[in-house]
């Protein structure tokens, strides 16, 4: 099934520039405002005289202007700092704004309406004291028909806003804040990302217009046909002096004609043409937009608008004919010098140019509806959008007001935005559960009304089956899971050791329709305490500032920037792997990050690679992410990340293409080590690369033989082009490693079998096999009381103890999963930072981040608490911002009268089949057993034992 559009994008348009002036009102400017939390206002009518209010500046808020009751918090860890950002003023309830207008005697025979572009949540007019209306609405403008309230002369207009919870069933409740006002989730009406603002913020404008002028132009074009429908509303219509002209963006008229015959009916006209040739169709390379303008004797109507058609073909998203992939991110109203959306279309241009900077495409608005210049920048800059209703609940259905407060905004939705062709997705909301039926009917009635999109149910469901399956009336479907099993990284990535080869066809290419992976990534970044100075608006940063009070008062804060420079490097990594096993993937249409930027809500979210300002933290360049992000990509299938000596490394290319058809091309590979020279390399000539996945296009074959242990990156690109993409391996000298004698009485009996060098427990005596020797005098052992006897006489001991003695955090490679407040129930690490000057690794090749190689050490680890230890970490572990601990898995130490190396990462079993481990081994009994090894910090027997479980 095809689903066809061309957009509009409806603007009246006066008959001269004099008129225009004429004929509009521009209300911004200076207000006064009074606060009426106890409802007074409405029983003596503030409306009838002169508020004597406070002095606004509208369009505004009332935090612009510091109105409402001061914040009090001040900077701690807890729950009510680290919920979000603190708002500096706050006032939920019902305000009064007050103006006085003048109306021209030219508007005494005029229609005259009053357009107030954005407001939470209720608005209510009066004129000279009487009310003439009140409107609800979340996801656009508040519209008002003053004809009758206003004649010519001065009058007092006066707006009664009410941001309280109208309908509170829309949304759904985070009990892990304490403060009922922070419990509101859903980004329509929350405190969460933007806050719960009392103002104006888009146009306050008068405007009048002939009482018969044609108005809502709409444009849908039939493709069988070749022909555009084109239809307007005018009170009474006339079938005589109808003209019409199509331009293009530059102004020039394509085409020009009188329409003789419209067909009419009631108040509606319609009439067709052919569709001029010279039109484009619109795409993101190709984002074509032109203007329809038709002129009747009562006035102009104009409309901006693209061509495109929509369709699902064999389960493929597609548009005009061709597949497309959706490279999408989350947008959750995250402004936080304003707390609200931005209202001009040249900032959604510039947050959308960082969007394609970075290689999206496409951005999905999580609960709530940007307003029209969202729509305009991402029309203009070819930029696919998705749209929500203002609703994430578990109670879909059980409240009849909030069922018709939705449906009216789902109507609102489609008629005010639906005509911009980068419009392309709506859903009734987000992850929502409860009556499913009610959310398909919903969807089905909006089919009727307006076909120019795709439309689902819900972004995801964790109530099944609806979460796994596309429910009846789903043209898409958005999911984490489908009925087979995950269909993103972060259910996969602590569980499964690193593998290249894989994507997720087996859960996904049963479903027929097109199938956008959910929310992936939400991998946690420390907190960037630079980042502080930044918050200069309405929101104040108490969060990062009482995480940087409680770093310092740690002795620790030197270390944020590392911190949050690691944590950064390894969430790029898992990203990178996220969107490659998705372009792998040939039954997938897209992802939706959650999300390239912070998320500075929800228990302080920095789950992005951007700050919550859309600035690097650093972690990785705009071109390195594109490298893996953008139209059309170089993928490489291989077996692992770990390689040992006399092993092979194979490789199958591929290419994820949604740019264009390529013929003929070149694709290069090579093989560098660490210091860029080049191990290998070759070209494969004559490829054709179609839209969509191209697979199998070639094989990377090469032995590898080694002495020391190395970092190498394989790399593919397609010549001529800046489409490139690479991927680190490590390789290792391979050993025999003898059988182990497990010495140590404390160790638990193992779950699997165990090997360990000889020469462990008392017997110094060093052992053959580079990999597994144990050089003389140097005790290996997991006995804390073999090590401190050993340590007493004065050797040196690797003190490697089974986890399950130790105290501390249970090891794990992915970091903390979106926040350690919203989700505290979970190891709650954020990677490994690493001293790569430290000798003890002189044979480890690392960066000081986590990487791949380090996947079986961490998972066969638990991190340490160090707080009263005086020992500096050679392998650091970075914990969560709300504990703050001195974490660390190797360290060293004097005790007593000889020198300890500590490993809470497992040396010591299964080593024929950890390479990473017994390299790791291998490097630091090599620092022991030379002059470096001589630690300066001092530790008591007490200290020792202290990380010892009873």
């Amino acid at each position: 099934m095809n689903v066809y559009l061309a957009s509009i994008f409806i603007l009246l348009i006066w008959t001269s520039s004099a008129a225009q002036t004429t004929n509009q009102i521009d209300l911004s400017g200076s207000w006064q405002v009074k606060l009426d939390s106890t409802d007074i206002g409405t029983t003596e009518n503030w409306s009838k005289t002169d508020l004597n209010g406070e002095t606004i500046t509208l369009p505004g808020t009332l935090n612009d202007a510091g109105i409402g009751k001061p914040n009090t918090l001040k900077p701690a860890v807890n729950n009510y700092v680290l919920s979000n950002l603190a708002r500096k003023h706050q006032y939920v309830g019902k305000a009064w704004y007050q103006k006085e207008v003048e109306i021209p005697v030219g508007w005494k025979k005029e229609s005259v309406k009053l357009v107030l572009e954005r407001v939470i949540w209720e608005s209510t007019v009066f004129v000279d004291g009487q009310k003439v209306s009140s409107k609800e609405s979340l996801v656009g403008s508040h519209d008002y028909d003053l004809t009758e309230a206003l004649s010519p002369g001065k009058h007092l207009l006066t707006i009664r806003i009410d941001n309280g919870n109208k309908y509170p069933h829309i949304n759904i409740k985070g009990d892990r804040y304490p403060d009922p006002v922070n419990q509101d989730m859903a980004h329509a009406y929350t405190n969460h990302t933007q806050i719960k603002w009392n103002g104006i913020i888009g146009d306050i404008l008068l405007e009048a217009s002939d009482l018969n002028a044609p108005q809502h132009l709409k444009v849908h074009p039939d493709y069988a046909n070749d022909t555009l429908n084109l239809g307007f509303e005018q009170p009474k219509p006339s079938k005589k002096g109808l003209t019409l002209e199509i331009l293009d963006a530059n102004g020039e008229v394509l085409l020009s004609q009188e329409i003789k015959k419209p067909l009419v009916e009631g108040s509606y006209v319609n009439f067709s043409i052919p569709t001029p040739k010279e039109l484009q169709v619109w795409d993101e390379f190709h984002p074509s937009i032109y203007t329809v303008k038709i002129t009747t004797g009562n006035g102009s109507s104009a409309t901006e608008f693209g061509l495109r058609k929509l369709g699902n073909k064999d389960g493929m998203l597609t548009l005009n004919d061709q597949r497309i992939f959706l490279r999408g991110n989350l947008e959750c109203v995250i402004f936080p010098l304003t707390g609200h959306p931005p209202m001009e279309k040249g900032d959604w241009a510039q947050l959308i140019a960082q969007a394609k900077n970075y290689g999206l495409n496409h951005l999905r608005f999580h609960s709530w509806c940007p307003p029209a210049a969202a729509f305009e920048a991402a029309d203009e800059a070819g930029f696919y959008l998705q749209a929500e209703l203002p609703h994430w609940s578990l109670q879909v259905g059980e409240d009849k007001p909030t069922t018709e407060f939705l449906r009216q905004e789902a109507d609102k939705m489609i008629r005010d935005y639906g005509h911009h062709p980068s419009f392309i997705f709506m859903t009734m909301g987000n992850e929502l559960q409860g009556d499913i039926q009610l959310l398909n009917d919903m969807v089905a009635k909006l089919k009727k009304k307006d076909d120019s999109r795709l439309y689902a149910t819900t972004s995801f469901s964790f109530q099944k089956p609806t979460g796994t399956r596309p429910e009846p009336e789903d043209d898409f479907l958005i999911a984490q899971w489908t009925d087979k099993g995950w269909i993103r990284g972060q259910g996969v990535f602590n569980d499964k050791a690193p593998a290249f080869d894989t994507d997720y066809s087996a859960n996904s290419e049963h479903i027929k329709v097109p199938l956008i992976s959910h929310e992936i990534g939400q991998y946690s970044v420390y907190p960037d305490m630079n980042e502080i100075p930044k918050y200069t608006g309405v929101l104040e940063p108490l969060n990062f500032i009482a995480i940087k009070q409680d770093l310092e008062k740690k002795g620790m804060l030197e270390l944020a920037p590392d911190f949050t420079r690691a944590s950064g490097k390894l969430a790029a990594m898992l990203y990178k792997e996220e969107i490659e096993r998705a372009l792998k993937t040939p039954s997938f249409d897209g992802f939706q990050l959650l999300q390239l930027q912070d998320f500075p809500g929800q228990g302080t979210a920095l789950v992005g690679l951007l700050n919550a300002f859309w600035e690097s933290k650093g972690a990785i360049s705009a071109a390195e992410f594109r490298k893996f992000n953008s139209p059309l990509v170089p993928l490489l299938r291989f077996e692992k990340a770990v390689y040992e000596d006399g092993e092979t490394f194979l490789g199958t290319i591929e290419v994820a293409n949604f740019f264009e058809d390529k013929r003929a091309q070149t694709l290069e590979w090579s093989i560098t080590d660490e210091k860029g020279n080049t191990l290998a390399e070759d070209s494969i000539e004559g490829v054709d690369l179609s839209i969509g996945n191209n697979l199998d296009l070639g094989k990377i074959d090469f032995p590898i033989a080694i002495k020391k242990a190395q970092q190498w990156n394989v790399s593919v690109k397609l010549k001529g082009t800046e489409f490139k993409n690479g991927w680190p391996i490590w390789v290792y000298p391979k050993a025999e490693v003898p059988e182990i004698k497990v010495s140590d009485t404390e160790a638990p009996e193992p779950k699997a079998p165990e090997t360990e060098a000889p020469g462990t427990g008392t017997s110094n005596k060093e052992v053959s096999g580079p990999q597994a020797s144990v050089p003389k005098n140097i005790l290996i052992t997991r006995s804390f009381d073999e090590a401190l006897t050993a340590l007493e006489k004065g050797e040196k001991v690797l003190l490697n103890p089974d986890t399950l003695q130790l105290k501390g955090i249970k090891g794990r490679f992915v970091p903390v999963f979106w926040s350690p407040v919203h989700f505290p129930d979970q190891p709650g690490t954020m990677g490994l930072l690493i001293d790569t000057k430290h000798k003890a690794l002189a044979d480890f090749p690392t960066k000081t981040h986590t990487e791949w190689q380090w996947w079986d050490l961490c998972i066969r680890s638990k991190s340490v608490i160090i707080d009263s230890l005086p020992v500096k970490p050679i392998i650091r572990v970075i914990d969560n911002f709300v504990t703050n601990h001195q974490l660390a898995t190797v360290f060293e130490a004097k005790v007593g009268q000889g020198s300890l190396l500590f490993s809470s990462m497992d040396l010591q079993t299964d080593l024929d089949k950890r390479p990473a481990a017994r390299q790791l081994r291998k490097s630091l009994l090599a620092y022991m057993t030379s002059e470096a090894f001589n630690p300066e910090t001092e530790l008591s027997t007490k200290n020792l034992l202290a990380l010892k479980t009873k």
